[in-house]
């Protein structure tokens, strides 16, 4: 491997993951509008993102698996290939019914992608540059967030369509997807297919498949660290995806914006926690996982808390909504903590279980929370995030506690 083929991985799988997140979050700037058009309640476009999570956490393990056993790359494809055709029909839409199957087909493309970004990543970092190379591709995730919003706040400036803003999105996510799969062509194979290179005479059949998946699971439950971060991934993903989904709606409902600039806000938002991520990279590497992780989870809790007030003023609220992005800043160290307690033969694996949960919060606040917003209110469905934030903020704590012991009293695992 060199310097130049490294740089160039993190940076396709960067690119990667801004599409996937773009494609994941590409309903939740358009629920109310969704929800006049096909004439169902803001819980129902709710359960349509919850869908597609579902998706995406039953077929977490078994991509997981792939990714580990045979190419990173072919579950990359996956991911690109099948998930730009969900966003496709969901552009195309025109009834609830095909809005969910949409949803559906988007989950089982965008559910390959953490089982084959951390692999890649963690093949071509160093204890050096570990985090960045983490905060590198969290920054595209999180721009990959904002992206749809800008469409949205774009798209309604000029009068356009929702069904535009959608399908820019998905054309430049098709566009993307061609050069990235042509880019992976010339990167090593011990890069994109360790399983195949590693254990030539152990290559798994269909046969084989129930065994090891047992024994995989036996592996994982053997693994509290792991555990431990898969429940604080389903916290912080559950507060995540409220903040992303309904804050449109909390700014127009409870603060009273038009809904364009309440979408563009959203946007601003999430740039500013894309540019957190950045931050929470150098910090890891120089201050380590530790202490950004409670840092991060502590400014979570204040801002929800802040913002369930409903009484901000508006030069307030602007500040206040930069940072509710402040959870990404914590990111790129709960990465570091899954690649330090990962073997580097179960690093596919052992994301793809914390990225369960990520999937299962996504699978429930949307639903949820459009649920308790239409029953609770806007002020208390907030508040509720805020006590998400207090439960991980504890977590968080006990989990880096525990794992400064497990990494101190385990050797480091090579970088070969």
């Amino acid at each position: 491997m060199t310097d130049a083929q490294d740089r160039r991985v993190v940076a396709l799988v960067s690119g990667s993951h801004f599409v996937n997140h773009a494609y994941i979050v590409m309903v939740a700037p358009l629920v109310t509008v969704l929800a006049a058009r096909f004439d169902v309640s803001i819980a129902a476009i709710g359960l349509a993102i919850g869908v597609q999570n579902v998706v995406i956490l039953a077929l977490q393990l078994p991509m997981g698996y792939v990714s580990d056993a045979y190419s990173r790359t072919l579950v990359l494809g996956i991911s690109l290939v099948v998930g730009t055709a969900g966003a496709a029909l969901t552009a195309l839409s025109t009834s609830y019914a095909w809005l969910l199957v949409a949803q559906v087909i988007l989950g089982i493309g965008v559910a390959g992608h953490h089982p084959a970004h951390y692999p890649l990543l963690a093949a071509v970092s160093s204890a050096e540059n570990r985090g960045r190379a983490y905060s590198t591709h969290a920054f595209g995730g999180a721009v990959g967030l904002a992206a749809p919003f800008a469409a949205v706040a774009a798209t309604t400036a000029l009068g356009l369509s929702w069904r535009v803003a959608l399908g820019v999105v998905t054309v430049l996510g098709g566009a993307y997807t061609a050069y990235c799969l042509l880019s992976f062509r010339s990167i090593d194979d011990d890069v994109t297919k360790p399983g195949l290179a590693e254990r030539p005479d152990e290559r798994p059949t269909v046969a084989s498949v129930p065994g090891r998946m047992r024994a995989l699971f036996r592996t994982l439950t053997a693994s509290p660290g792991i555990l431990g971060l898969t429940l604080l991934a389903f916290l912080t993903s559950t507060a995540a995806w409220t903040i992303r989904t309904y804050t449109p709606n909390l700014l127009a409902a409870g603060y009273g914006l038009p809904d364009g600039t309440a979408s563009a806000l959203t946007s601003a938002m999430l740039v500013v926690g894309a540019g957190l991520i950045l931050l929470g990279g150098t910090l890891t590497d120089r201050a380590g996982a530790g202490p950004v992780v409670i840092v991060g989870y502590a400014l979570l809790t204040v801002v929800a808390a802040l913002l369930s007030t409903l009484v901000l003023p508006t030069l307030a609220l602007g500040v206040v909504l930069l940072f509710s992005g402040s959870i990404s800043l914590s990111r790129p160290a709960r990465s570091t903590l899954a690649d330090l307690l990962s073997a580097r033969a179960d690093l596919g694996k052992n994301f793809a279980l914390v990225t369960i949960g990520i999937s299962l919060g996504g699978a429930i606040a949307p639903p949820l929370f459009g649920y308790l917003i239409e029953t609770a209110g806007l002020a208390r469905s907030f508040g509720a995030v805020a006590a998400l934030g207090a439960l991980s903020l504890a977590l968080g704590w006990w989990i880096v506690r525990d794992a400064a012991f497990d990494i101190s009293s385990t050797p480091m695992p090579s970088d070969d």
